[in-house]
């Protein structure tokens, strides 16, 4: 996580890793080889894992153009250790750097920064007057922002987005005050959406309670958890023999498919349920590294509040 910064560039202690010592524990760069670290943000775990190993490479990938200018500045000492690539983790694999069997170990730090947070032109926090933006990617016109959601999606489709991903249990209610409030006026700024929240709840909405739902909106337009799904499958496959995956989450539902693709890989038999005897014949591709997730302790979440909610979890690869 990162901590809060005044502006955009040049400015000292934008990334505070969380789980470091933790991260270095399982991913164990001091074997060498290539690492990926696709969520590199302001580039403090690269920094780390390089720092650790002289005979690591790393691939430092992120679909923010700002966090990877960041990052390049971050890591410059380290010369052509590394290579940047702007992109999301989902498609890094497609690297030439990255075929399979050619990567020691992979690292994914999900969710949004505190940077991205604390810069309100990016529309991620619910501060007065922020506007819905929250594309990670930056304003791609290309890309459809919270207000595109808000004023497009039909109400099925905002109910299955509040209940899903936010977890909240006033969804239907909210979804219908929304498209009732869109007929007069277009969501554009976070006001609009904490008044129809509060509306939808009938009394001031708890912070707790808005920040299930614009994450629930952030997750539907950068579309994280079809991210997360596609690219743990996809990075694994470019695992050497040995290699190891670590992934840190914040939210429930990403720890939940973290946690289910780790147990998957983990098995020897992929048969359904139903199947009397086992027809696949299948091996276990790895094993899962920590059978709880992995939380900060009290003092590095004293340190870094924004560090409570994280998880780590890891996975090493041994076929």
């Amino acid at each position: 996580m990162r901590r809060r910064a005044d502006d955009d560039h040049g400015v000292q202690d934008y990334h505070t890793p969380v789980l470091v010592r933790e991260v270095l524990a399982l991913l164990e760069p001091e074997r060498g080889g290539l690492f990926v670290d696709g969520t590199v943000g302001g580039g403090g775990h690269a920094r780390a894992i390089l720092e650790r190993a002289p005979g690591v490479h790393l691939v430092a990938v992120d679909r923010d153009p700002g966090a990877l200018a960041e990052a390049e500045r971050t890591l410059a000492p380290f010369g052509d250790r590394v290579r940047f690539l702007l992109s999301d983790f989902r498609h890094a694999a497609r690297a030439p750097e990255l075929e399979e069997g050619a990567v020691s170990g992979v690292l994914l730090d999900l969710g949004v920064s505190s940077r991205q947070l604390d810069h309100d032109r990016r529309g991620f926090a619910f501060r007065r007057g922020v506007p819905l933006d929250m594309r990670m990617d930056g304003s791609d016109a290309r890309t459809p922002s919270a207000a595109d959601v808000l004023n497009s999606y039909d109400e099925g489709d905002l109910a299955r987005v509040f209940r899903e991903l936010g977890e909240h249990r006033g969804a239907h209610r909210l979804a219908r005050r929304i498209v009732r409030r869109r007929r007069t006026r277009p969501f554009a700024v976070s006001d609009d959406l904490v008044g129809a929240l509060r509306a939808a709840m009938g009394r001031s909405p708890a912070p707790r309670d808005k920040a299930r739902v614009f994450q629930a909106l952030r997750l539907e337009v950068n579309d994280e958890v079809g991210a997360l799904r596609e690219g743990l499958d996809t990075l694994r496959d470019t695992l050497d023999a040995g290699g190891r995956m670590a992934v840190i989450s914040y939210h429930s539902l990403e720890d939940r498919e973290v946690k289910n693709r780790f147990r998957e890989w983990s098995r020897d038999c992929t048969c359904p349920p139903a199947l009397p005897v086992c027809v696949c014949a299948g091996r276990a591709a790895g094993e899962t590294l920590v059978r709880r997730p992995v939380r900060p302790a009290p003092a590095e979440t004293s340190a870094n509040p924004r560090a409570r909610s994280a998880r780590l979890r890891a996975w090493r690869k041994t076929s």
